[in-house]
């Protein structure tokens, strides 16, 4: 790793994780991603060293300007306090706020639930209805939402801080372990028209969401043709391991 490089310990799992990537991304800050394997060794984020880190003991962590960040929103506000250009912050304090909501809606109301932290808490024979409910339901509230914010993006034209939290988590709820029962379905089958999914194309017809980091800073596998021109980290067209509830 590069002396004085961001560095991003990560896990290619996390949705939190992608959030960072495609904000750093956005941005052109070039980094060195250090990968902290969730589930390996009954997890890596554990260890003392991690821990030394991060307290939390979760990804994302970003080490960059002399401190470590944690938290993904927290990241990627201090990258728009300290590296304006591209915005990801509208300048209007309404909309900001409204960024800010869709954000926390997402970070706190849906992605945390599908979290194996969480549902250890849960009878493993209830714990992916559990969790598909849960997620359905704050799928349907983030809905609502965007019905009254989205443009193009969840709040007008411009990408912002709340698309990056929106793309990784459709991604997460559109695996074959949680559909069809986590997204909202509207009285029809989940179907580009609803908010959230139109949205969620439009960002990847721009060449604005990546994927999934390879595991373990494994090579990476080609980009998609959509996303042949994203400089972004590559969707696989194949997850690398058979889909599960994301740690």
């Amino acid at each position: 790793m590069q002396a004085g490089k961001p560095v991003l310990y990560s896990y290619f799992r996390s949705s939190c994780s992608w959030r960072v990537r495609i904000a750093l991304a956005l941005k052109g800050i070039d980094y060195d991603t250090a990968p902290v394997n969730l589930i390996k060794d009954g997890g890596q984020q554990f260890s003392d060293e991690f821990q030394a880190l991060n307290p939390m003991k979760q990804v994302p962590a970003l080490k960059i300007d002399g401190m470590t960040i944690g938290q993904s929103l927290a990241i990627i506000e201090y990258l728009e306090e300290t590296r304006p250009t591209p915005r990801l912050l509208p300048q209007d304090p309404k909309k900001r706020a409204l960024v800010r909501m869709i954000s926390d809606l997402i970070a706190g109301g849906i992605q945390p639930l599908q979290n194996l932290s969480v549902l250890r808490q849960v009878e493993e024979q209830q714990r992916l209805a559990w969790a598909q409910k849960a997620i359905s339901s704050g799928f349907n509230a983030l809905e609502a939402i965007l019905r009254g914010t989205a443009g193009k993006y969840c709040v007008g034209d411009e990408v912002t801080m709340a698309d990056l939290c929106l793309v990784p988590q459709v991604a997460n709820a559109d695996s074959p372990v949680m559909k069809p029962h986590a997204l909202p379905q509207d009285g029809h089958r989940w179907a580009d028209r609803l908010s959230h999914r139109r949205v969620s194309i439009a960002l990847l017809s721009a060449g604005v969401a990546g994927g999934r980091e390879a595991e373990d800073s494994a090579p990476e596998p080609p980009l998609p043709p959509r996303l042949a021109s994203c400089a972004l980290c590559p969707l696989p067209s194949q997850p690398p391991h058979p889909p599960q509830l994301r740690a």
